[in-house]
């Protein structure tokens, strides 16, 4: 599995001298996100965390209030960049950019995000963190870029943005939580090609015919 690099130090050394919080934290976090996609949430303990990356476990606790949390805060450390959402003024190109970007993200490190998202269920400050840093600003991104699309007049006035939200990657992460089916940037634009044929301006689709034509 791969993973992005977030550049900075590697893991810090035993020395004299206060090091700066920062590196503490890179290097933490880089430990985190070798470990998490190397041997999965459930595995990632404070104690590996700090042994790999050359910190006290005390400061592990101080910053993050269980290994899960951090675990979470490892991934999207490491793949922020990936999930970012474009902007080129058209909506339906950027949709599918996102899509497939994160497509591939989860047939690289699917194991990973679902043992975050089963976890978070036992979790709760997981649950939480999961919640508060990445679910709900996520949703806000595409919300956002929804309702500029809508302005411009590029989807109908009345379309539900949050049930779009739920339309697209609702879709994405049941196929990898429930994988009766492959999931594919084929699927992605079966989504996006489906979701236009209900909000766009004016959809080139067929109206059905008369009952028995």
């Amino acid at each position: 599995m791969e993973r992005t690099e977030a550049g900075g130090p590697g893991p810090l050394t035993p020395g004299r001298g206060r090091r700066r919080a920062e590196d503490v934290r890179h290097a933490t976090l880089t430990a985190a996100a070798d470990l998490l996609l190397a041997e999965g949430v459930r595995a990632l303990t404070f104690s590996k965390v700090a042994a790999r990356a050359g910190v006290s476990k005390m400061t592990l606790y101080k910053w993050w209030p269980s290994p899960g949390a951090l675990a979470f805060d490892a991934y999207f450390n490491a793949f922020q960049a990936t999930l970012a959402f474009p902007d080129t003024g058209d909506i339906r190109r950027d949709l599918t950019t996102q899509l497939h970007a994160f497509v591939d993200l989860l047939n690289g490190n699917g194991p990973v995000v679902a043992g975050i998202i089963g976890a978070a269920q036992g979790d709760p400050d997981l649950a939480d963190a999961l919640s508060t840093h990445y679910v709900t600003p996520r949703r806000a991104l595409a919300v956002e870029r929804l309702a500029v699309a809508r302005d411009a007049g590029q989807i109908r006035a009345d379309a539900d943005l949050e049930t779009i939200v739920d339309q697209l990657w609702g879709a994405v992460y049941h196929r990898l939580l429930m994988p009766a089916q492959p999931l594919t940037t084929e699927f992605a634009d079966r989504l996006v090609d489906h979701l236009f044929r209900g909000v766009a301006t004016d959809p080139a689709v067929d109206s059905p015919g008369p009952a028995g034509s």
